[in-house]
């Protein structure tokens, strides 16, 4: 059975997709992009338990 680990990360408006592309070559999987609780977007990603 896979086994996760998750990531919570801010995503800063003027660079999301640089911070993506970095969780993503670490092996990160995008889940869902959420507005936080102080406004902005936030990222929740997943990965393979190693």
């Amino acid at each position: 059975m896979t086994t996760w680990e998750y990531l919570i990360t801010p995503l800063p408006l003027h660079t999301p997709k640089q911070v993506l592309d970095m969780h993503g070559a670490e092996g990160w999987e995008l889940v869902s992009i959420v507005t936080g609780p102080e406004g902005g977007s936030v990222a929740y990603l997943k990965r393979p338990k190693q």
